[in-house]
């Protein structure tokens, strides 16, 4: 029998005297290979393990983009969570946070990941109880698995090696020894690996009860388009910074022309991948609810489309979720401590999670354009204080004196961000004339006490959390929990508007489906938007403009989904976005004049090797052949 190994152990072989603890590929209590793949149910379980190396986004500790840019903000005595530490500038070669390289520091080894997708394609052919049809639907599956751990990968290192098979056990020092390859071979390769496994997948699950979550053709296709549309982004299509970037092989691993040819192919991919999920039945969510909710209002129910777009779970938006990780932490540790006295001293939910003040003042108007672009709202005055009035208690409690900055700003803002004097939908109370409000200013029933388990920037992500969790007593906080979700149909319509802008300008092509996002959110067509509301109307009028509102667009659509710290990256403006302080309102202050004053909690700071993750020094040693990322 032929057996194959993991790469890291195929490395470790080299270091070693002896190879034979190393054999041992599969778990403890089975012997062999073969064994695994004696029948169909065995097999079926080796399949579930090439998922389980799938990251888990929605853990909070584990998700570098959740807490690795400058979304949320977190007390200083949570400064041991491994992506936080990596916003803080701390990271570092010796032991790297999130090392998904080696699987430590709360990541899983998606080397190790990989290689078991090998074994699996290696060995699939060999189960006797299983027809044709299934094991190529499986194997279908496992090459996906296989090219977005290369993904996954890629987007954090940059070059990687590229392992399609594994190594026998047979081969040489020097054979194990791998290259790095350029950025443009790694993405070739995964969309190649991805189209192989289209081929193969069915449009839908059979059994959505033991299925929902397994890769299907929406998935793949979706998924390429993203691909495609990263490999097309600045940071790995012309990229001049990494233009000197060469393998020990003396291979460059940065192409430093600009490809637009690369546009062209994401854009067709996009195309592709909405087809696909509209035949499928995908659509925009849309928040219908349930008796409790049915005489809510037109502003609170446009504040839920976003809510409910990832925590209503598998509705009609969601292509893909990773059933294998799900949000009720995540949940426990962004709902507000506190949303009436009887709720003081629980001991869930705890409202340590903060969103910062730059993402507040992301979202648009309720006009449907950038704040400081609206001639109607009052910028230069945004952080006085207004009282709120009766038609305002949608947004804020009647009466209560907050923040102008509070006022007038479109549903997605309400729907996403809790803040002081700011309604708080659900949680128990279903009628929206009477919601809970936060009241958060120190001395306040939510306000702040002791170092943590209250929000260091006065803003809550309210968007994480279900409007059904209830605080049930003391001990007790029931969630309803809700699988991460890896891509929506959103997601989808902004990298298109994005590709078809990046093709050719602005179009009705690129307008189309950005407009439906923003109808789902009572906004404004943008054309229509920036005509009438803009001090700059003109703006979308232009590749520049359109290009600066399709990614304002992007930011605040999927805030808090994970995507910002990626895209700012592939779009090479992290150095703009990330060497800005991070700032607050001040949580230690009794009134509200003191209160609502800006207040710098870090000043961050992003330079060129920031991009990519720093391989374990280690692995430099035991490999020869690898180089580390600039700058590290």
């Amino acid at each position: 029998m032929k057996i194959l190994v993991r790469l890291q152990i195929a490395l470790l072989l080299i270091m070693s005297t002896s190879c034979n603890k190393y054999l041992d590929i599969v778990p403890d209590n089975v012997a062999t290979i073969d064994y695994a793949f004696r029948m169909r149910t065995t097999a079926e379980k080796y399949l579930a393990t090439c998922y389980s190396f799938m990251p888990k986004l929605g853990d909070m500790y584990a998700n570098p983009g959740m807490f690795g840019a400058d979304e949320l903000w977190l007390s200083k005595d949570k400064n041991w969570w491994n992506n936080w530490v990596t916003a803080l500038g701390q990271q570092n070669v010796n032991n790297p946070q999130l090392d998904y390289w080696n699987g430590y520091n709360a990541s899983t080894n998606l080397w190790m990941g990989i290689s078991q997708c090998n074994i699996f394609l290696e060995n699939i052919e060999k189960v006797p109880d299983m027809d044709e049809v299934e094991k190529r639907q499986w194997k279908a599956e496992v090459k996906f698995l296989k090219a977005y751990y290369h993904f996954f990968l890629l987007r954090m290192y940059g070059p990687i090696p590229i392992i399609d098979v594994n190594l026998p056990i047979s081969a040489s020092g020097e054979e194990v020894r791998v290259y790095r390859q350029p950025v443009d071979k790694v993405f070739d390769y995964i969309v190649r690996v991805i189209d192989d496994a289209t081929i193969d997948l069915r449009k839908n699950v059979r059994d959505e009860n033991s299925e929902l979550g397994r890769v299907t053709m929406p998935i793949a296709k979706g998924f390429k388009a993203k691909v495609l549309v990263y490999a097309a982004s600045p940071l790995f299509n012309g990229n001049t910074e990494y233009a000197g970037f060469s393998g020990k092989d003396g291979v460059v691993l940065f192409n430093s022309t600009v490809d637009q040819e690369k546009w062209s192919r994401a854009l067709q991919a996009c195309k592709e991948a909405i087809e696909v999920a509209h035949e499928m039945g995908h659509k925009l969510y849309e928040f219908e609810g349930s008796l409790q909710t049915k005489d809510i209002s037109e502003d609170t129910r446009l504040a839920l489309n976003i809510r409910g777009a990832i925590t209503d779970r598998w509705n009609p938006e969601i292509i893909w979720a990773n059933t294998g990780s799900t949000t009720r932490g995540l949940q426990v540790w962004s709902a507000p401590h506190v949303l009436e006295p009887a709720h003081i001293g629980v001991s869930e939910p705890n409202g340590s999670i903060g969103v910062t003040m730059k993402i507040a003042d992301l979202f648009y108007s309720k006009n449907g354009v950038p704040i400081e672009e609206d001639k109607a709202f009052e910028y230069n005055d945004r952080y006085s204080l207004k009282v709120a009035t009766e038609a305002d208690k949608y947004q804020v409690k009647e009466g209560y004196s907050t923040a102008k900055i509070h006022f007038n700003r479109e549903a997605r803002f309400y729907g996403t961000l809790g803040f002081d004097g700011g309604v708080w939908y659900g949680q128990g109370r279903y009628d929206d004339k009477d919601p809970y409000y936060l009241q958060i200013k120190k001395e306040q029933i939510g306000g702040k006490e002791g170092i943590s388990w209250h929000s260091v920037t006065g803003y809550y992500a309210k968007k994480y959390i279900h409007y059904t969790n209830t605080t049930v007593n003391q001990n007790t906080y029931t969630t309803t929990n809700w699988p991460w979700v890896m891509l929506r149909l959103a997601d989808l319509y902004l990298l298109y508007a994005e590709a078809a802008n990046e093709v050719g300008g602005p179009s009705v092509d690129a307008f189309q489906y950005l407009d439906l996002i923003r109808k789902r959110s009572g906004l404004p067509a943008v054309q229509v938007a920036w005509t009438a509301h803009s001090k700059n109307p003109q703006k979308p009028n232009t590749k520049e403009g359109l290009r600066a509102i399709i990614r304002q667009e992007r930011g605040i659509e999927l805030a808090l989904e994970g995507e910002r710290f990626w895209d700012l990256r592939r779009w090479k403006t992290a150095p703009e976005q990330l060497n800005k302080p991070i700032k607050g309102w001040d949580v230690d202050q009794v009134s509200s004049e003191a209160y609502y004053r800006e207040k710098v909690l870090f000043n961050q700071r992003f330079s060129l090797k920031d991009y990519f993750w720093p391989i374990r020094e280690h692995d430099l040693i035991v490999n020869k052949n690898l180089v580390q990322n600039p700058g590290w």
